[in-house]
């Protein structure tokens, strides 16, 4: 197959109010160009509204018939996101009729990882018929179910197109990738066709609601409040016992399985300062558990943005950190390129989740498509 353009469309967990809309030429298997990408700013009112459900999706909990938000949600956010999509393209001068396929991850509003004799449970919200009707174009969405469905985590996805990315920087597993969302998660290749990724611990979000928490914003900007704090390393000790952290992969968390919780009792400046230690520690125990342990992390989404945060995992998680546009990649825009990449495997049929990044029992396709 020739690469044709595709939008990648994805909201973090940590809901920053925008919508990450990116374009990429691909053919599923190498990236031939990076296109546009933008930051597309939700309406308050879809925002607010996005807060409430994830409120109501946890009370939920996958017990009975699911909140009637999530109806009301689901066509906002896909009618915003649509909106983004049609902006994006006709910005760069293309028309949607260029547009081969849209990748639509959605909003995951509750993840549970599988448990022994128990399969897991995920729940995105994203129209992809919808957004297909509004576009007028093919649009691939509902990634995660089929893996889950198969017994897998259902997380992360990314792996497919980290590895395609780490094909061109590192062969010999020297080096991994790591994406500080909500959750962190890491994707490391030796160069011959194995991939490992899983979810590392937390990242951005329990950072984000601590700040929020004491009414100082939405997140702890440039790591500031941290960095003006003391790490509690009796705590942070006690928080690194946690099981997750020595478990086998594949694993994956929801954003709210490492919650603020973990500082209370401490002041606004120590407990940044070590639940941003927590992040990079919880790395450090997750790159012993790869084949090899890498030497250097090329580091994309949003907590790279920390100052703090990128010292600690140098320091704490004992390796070189270097943020993705080290290597021309736009750390922001890759989560967004994913499901760009992911879309066409999708229109291609083949696999999007492995046995080493999900757990998915052989190499498996997911995804639907509409239009």
């Amino acid at each position: 197959m020739q690469p044709i353009w595709a939008v990648g469309l994805m909201t973090g967990t940590v809901l920053d109010g925008n919508i990450d809309v990116a374009l990429l030429k691909t053919d599923g298997e190498r990236i031939e160009e990076f296109g546009a990408y933008t930051l597309a700013p939700y309406d308050q009112s879809v925002r607010d509204l996005l807060e409430e459900t994830l409120a109501q999706a946890r009370k939920w909990n996958f017990e009975g018939p699911e909140p009637e938000i999530f109806t009301r949600a689901e066509e906002a956010l896909t009618r915003a996101q649509s909106t983004a999509v049609r902006e994006l393209v006709e910005s760069t001068g293309l028309s949607m009729a260029e547009i081969g396929v849209v990748g639509f991850h959605g909003q995951t509003v509750l993840h549970r990882a599988p448990q022994p004799g128990r399969i897991g449970a995920t729940r995105q919200l994203g129209d992809g018929e919808l957004m297909a009707e509004l576009l007028g174009c093919k649009v691939a969405y509902d990634f995660r179910s089929a893996d889950v469905r198969a017994g897998g985590q259902g997380a992360p996805l990314a792996a497919a197109y980290h590895s395609a990315l780490l094909k061109g920087v590192s062969q010999d597993g020297s080096a991994a990738i790591l994406n500080l969302g909500g959750v962190a998660n890491t994707t490391w290749s030796d160069g011959k066709g194995h991939v490992v990724a899983f979810d590392t611990g937390p990242a951005n979000a329990p950072i984000n609601d601590w700040i929020k928490q004491h009414g100082r914003g939405d997140m702890d900007h440039d790591g500031l409040i941290a960095a003006s704090g003391t790490v509690n390393e009796e705590r942070l000790q006690q928080l690194l016992q946690h099981p997750y952290l020595t478990a086998k992969f594949p694993k994956s968390l929801d954003r709210f399985d490492f919650g603020a919780s973990m500082a209370d009792g401490l002041s606004l400046e120590d407990g940044a300062a070590t639940l941003t230690a927590f992040t990079a520690s919880a790395v450090d125990k997750a790159l012993d558990l790869l084949p090899q342990r890498p030497q250097k992390l090329f580091v994309s989404g949003g907590g790279r943005h920390n100052p703090t945060l990128m010292k600690m995992l140098g320091e704490r998680a004992k390796v070189e950190v270097q943020p993705a546009e080290t290597l021309g990649w736009r750390g922001d825009a890759v989560e967004a390129e994913c499901f760009a990449f992911l879309a066409v495997r999708v229109l291609r049929g083949l696999p999007i989740s492995f046995p080493t990044t999900t757990g998915a029992p052989e190499p498996l396709k997911g995804g639907r498509l509409a239009g």
